[in-house]
């Protein structure tokens, strides 16, 4: 342990210091306070010692300055060391930053019982931090966790909603376009039926690594919409763009070859997508068109034979 010791009164410094030194810590000496502010830069000691009066910055201007210097979370004991004994001065120490008071000449005893109070004092402190820190990082994990699909591990319908409220208002903003995907697997209930629900989960798995795997950009975002439906936002994507997506998407769930002997048309796993792009509007609620065209572009693309991707027309939400 390490305490900085800023006396101007050579006698007094050398006393507080053999008394530290008994107690198994290193006094580092400063003989005015320019002097205790660069100690404390340089050493940053566990423990600070300060007396009051001295030529130039008095013990209370230095304890305002350290105080200034420590970041977010950090706390250095300082305890004051004067010859007054008045409550006014008391008052202040505390007030600018000091955490107790010893009067000189100082005694060994009460030095002793100050230091170990201040040590328990930083060792609660430090423990609580700790404990906040760990608090802090669970409760984001649970953020995280919260806004995820159970099964998938891909975003829940949750941070879609969120995501597309974003993203609509930032596009908005900039005059740019918002793209949308729905996926629907084909005949899903026929492979849960035929296969069991253990397998259709791993088909689902599956369908929603491939389906993040072709997004490239941090910003665009695959979510579980419900049962086998997939949803996609693509932010600054115009209908061209999201049509490439779709298609590269649609081409990767085939290309994964799961049986799927109840499949009409198809012996494997496919999908259906459909695609819409917007310009987003000052209406928020507005982003329930777009969902409802990408909706209606997918139901067509069912209806055409599916394995496929229908693509609803270009608008601009008012």
């Amino acid at each position: 342990m390490k305490a900085l010791l800023i006396e101007d009164t050579l006698t007094s410094a050398t006393l507080v210091s053999h008394q530290l030194r008994k107690m198994g810590i290193e006094p580092v000496l400063a003989r005015d306070g320019e002097k205790g502010i660069e100690l404390f830069k340089q050493e940053r000691p566990d423990l600070i010692l300060l007396d009051i009066i001295m030529p130039g910055m008095d013990g209370f201007e230095v304890a305002r300055r350290i105080r200034q210097l420590e970041q977010s979370g950090e706390w250095t004991p300082i305890i004051f060391l004067t010859a007054r004994t008045g409550d006014a001065d008391l008052e202040k120490a505390i007030s600018v930053g000091g955490d107790d008071y010893l009067i000189k000449p100082v005694s060994e005893t009460v030095l002793a019982a100050k230091v170990k109070a201040m040590q328990r004092i930083a060792q609660m402190r430090y423990s609580l931090l700790v404990l906040t820190r760990k608090l802090d990082d669970a409760n984001q994990e649970l953020t995280r966790l919260s806004s995820l699909d159970g099964l998938t591990g891909i975003a829940n319908r949750r941070q879609f909603d969120e995501t597309l409220l974003r993203e609509w208002r930032r596009l908005c903003r900039q005059g740019r376009p918002l793209s949308m995907l729905l996926c629907d697997v084909d005949y899903f209930k026929q492979f849960n039926d035929a296969y069991g629900h253990q397998v259709g989960d791993e088909c689902l798995k599956a369908v929603a690594r491939t389906l993040q795997a072709v997004l490239r950009r941090p910003a665009d975002l695959v979510s579980r919409y419900g049962g086998e439906e997939f949803a996609v936002i693509l932010p600054d994507t115009d209908l061209t763009g999201a049509v490439q997506v779709a298609e590269a998407m649609r081409a990767a769930v085939e290309g994964l070859r799961i049986t799927h002997r109840y499949s009409k048309g198809n012996d494997v796993v496919t999908i259906s997508i459909g695609v819409a792009s917007i310009m987003p509007g000052k209406g928020e609620s507005d982003s329930a068109m777009l969902l409802k065209r990408a909706d209606d572009a997918l139901y067509r693309a069912k209806q055409a034979g599916r394995n496929r991707l229908a693509a609803a027309p270009v608008v601009s939400a008012v």
